[in-house]
């Protein structure tokens, strides 16, 4: 397996919304076998839909630090699920032995290169989300739907 990718751009309609952020040439590499599909999110132990959650006090690499968390719109803290869905996902990379991870940008989980600034309020800061932190962490290139675009 050559890629592990984020399951709503294969066309899973597994967003907190309900939705999926298809992209053909992801999908492509799912029913070709060179791409396997994972949610961190479901894996952490969440259902779609779900409400809405954004990291707040830092970035993906605080949140596994311990200095910030994952927060719902509502208030309550899933911090919890959103580490254990990011280590579920290393596990998947690891007994797969992935080369590359392909990861949906601005999510808490998977953003790459930005994420929700914690406010709600569709404002976006650098920095990458909880899954990204700990993949790259451990070595693995990961990168945003639109980086995968530019290597085509």
């Amino acid at each position: 397996m050559k890629y592990l990718v984020s399951s709503c751009l294969a066309g899973v309609a597994c967003r907190y919304n309900g939705t999926a952020s298809l992209d053909e040439k992801i999908q492509e590499l799912v029913a070709q076998e060179q791409a396997l599909m994972v949610c961190p999110e479901l894996l952490g132990g969440f259902s779609t839909p779900r409400e809405p959650a954004e990291v707040i006090g830092g970035t993906g690499k605080d949140v596994l630090a311990g200095t910030a968390q994952v927060i719902e719109r509502g208030g309550r803290d899933v911090t919890e699920l959103y580490i254990k869905g990011a280590y579920q996902t290393l596990e998947w990379a690891k007994r797969l032995n992935v080369t590359c991870i392909v990861l949906k940008e601005f999510s808490p989980s998977c953003g790459t290169q930005a994420i929700y600034d914690g406010n709600f309020a569709n404002h976006k800061v650098q920095g990458e989300g909880v899954t990204s932190a700990l993949l790259r962490h451990e070595g693995y290139e990961v990168i945003s739907e639109f980086q995968f675009m530019e290597q085509l």
